[in-house]
């Protein structure tokens, strides 16, 4: 398919999907402005609010300056009225990155995956534009370089990985292919090295995102009558509760970065001064948010074991590449094993300092100025686990391995035709040879003696 119309198609699914993102911000706000304020409503503050709404959820900080009548009536003091707003509503930013892979994935198929970089790239920063020019208003404002940067950053991220993943399978005639030319002049046992690193990170990231997703599902269930008593104590009507699960729903998968967070042992905070990790909680005064009744009220040292979840994340990413590296038989040295399991680690670090960022920021003023986990130890905690179990798994000595002595000592192993297809009929066939040369009494002109 020619670049260009590669490059359109691309655009045209950016498009779609800044546009999906600003419907679902849209749309709930449209029947709060009809049903709770009908003909008295404000139309000209729903396409800020909503342009707001899709700029926090891709990671956009807002600044919140109420008014002060506004104050007044709500008993909210002077240092109250002013803060900033950075903890985002996930389900946007993900929803992005992955129609961002797919369109990606599509580009490279098409055979051009630059392109849809480029053209996914542009119209993401042309729409955000759009978006960040339209979106301030005299409570909400922000800055308008980040609401460009960050909404681009994520949706030309997930269309490069998208892309770069799928012209690695299948060939782009470019820079990729060259890439595996290049690989492919390394000694054999180094070839799949980079392959392998990239295998093994998407099974251990995905495995501690499900993990997380796991423990989020479980917490509701085990506490969901605490939930539904905060939703109770709400006193708020159909609509108010369908706003409030809808916003809940917009905030799992920051709830599920808290679990990770969780799981691999660091834990997250719930304000300035706050902890909550598997050792213990300390937790000051809570939001009433309905949601937030599904966090432990506690911790205990056999809660410790959780961080065995992650280890065996790693483990299982370490079999698959040492089970790929055994079928092809290059699992005889030690070296390039090691390389695979410090390149597992490393990128499983960096996508847990990366998931911190994301599912930390600010929710309100005061003590709510800290949410979140902090990037540098789950980075550290998830890079050292993962490590840990990769390395059992690839390290360890297995039964069959034999060790190649030309890789280790520098000298040739005398192969043992035996162990090759059809060895064992060449193996015998020399003494068959010999056993149909040798001539048998007859041939050789005596007779069998008589009786």
């Amino acid at each position: 398919m020619h670049r260009l119309i590669v490059s359109l198609l691309a655009a045209l699914d950016a498009v779609v999907v800044v546009a999906i993102g600003l419907l679902l911000a849209l749309v709930p706000l449209t029947i709060l402005w009809i049903v709770a304020f009908g003909a008295a409503a404000d139309w000209s503050a729903l396409w800020p609010s909503g342009a707001s709404i899709w700029l926090l959820g891709n990671l956009v900080p807002l600044q919140i300056d109420l008014p002060e009548a506004l104050t007044i009536a709500l008993g909210i003091t002077g240092d109250a009225a002013s803060f900033t707003l950075s903890l985002a509503p996930l389900a946007f930013a993900a929803f992005a990155a992955v129609a961002g892979v797919h369109s990606g994935s599509r580009a490279a198929r098409a055979g051009s995956w630059l392109s849809g970089v480029i053209g996914g790239t542009l119209a993401t920063a042309a729409l955000a534009a759009v978006v960040g020019l339209t979106a301030a208003n005299e409570v909400v404002s922000h800055e308008l370089w980040r609401a460009i940067v960050a909404p681009t950053a994520i949706y030309a991220g997930a269309v490069l990985l998208g892309g770069v993943v799928t012209a690695w399978r299948v060939g782009d005639a470019f820079v990729i292919d060259r890439l595996r030319a290049a690989t492919g002049r390394f000694a054999p046992a180094w070839r799949p090295v980079v392959p392998l690193i990239a295998r093994g990170f998407a099974v251990a990231i995905a495995s501690i995102i499900g993990l997380g997703a796991l423990l989020t599902a479980l917490a509701v269930i085990l506490h969901g009558d605490r939930i539904i008593t905060l939703f109770q104590a709400a006193h708020v009507d159909a609509l108010g509760a369908t706003l409030v699960t809808l916003g809940q729903l917009a905030y799992l998968p920051t709830l599920i970065g808290w679990a990770i967070a969780w799981v691999a042992g660091p834990g997250f905070a719930l304000g300035a001064g706050t902890a909550l990790s598997p050792v213990g909680a300390q937790l000051g005064v809570v939001p009433a948010i309905p949601i937030l009744g599904a966090l432990p009220e506690s911790g205990a040292p056999w809660f410790l074991v959780v961080v065995l979840l992650p280890i065996a994340a790693g483990a299982l990413a370490g079999w698959v590449c040492r089970a790929r590296l055994a079928r092809a038989g290059l699992d005889r040295r030690t070296s390039p094993r090691l390389v695979i399991a410090l390149g597992i680690a490393l990128l499983v670090g960096a996508a847990g300092a990366l998931i911190a960022l994301a599912s930390s920021g600010a929710a309100g003023p005061g003590a709510l100025v800290h949410v979140g986990p902090e990037p540098g130890p789950l980075a550290l905690a998830l890079g050292v686990e993962v490590l840990l179990g990769a390395a059992i798994a690839l390290l360890a000595p297995l039964g069959g391995d034999r060790v190649d002595e030309q890789d280790e000592r520098g000298t040739p192993q005398t192969p043992d035709v035996r162990d090759e297809p059809g060895g064992a009929r060449q193996a015998l066939a020399p003494a068959a040879n010999v056993t149909e040369a040798q001539p048998s009494p007859s041939a050789s002109g005596l007779a069998p003696p008589r009786r």
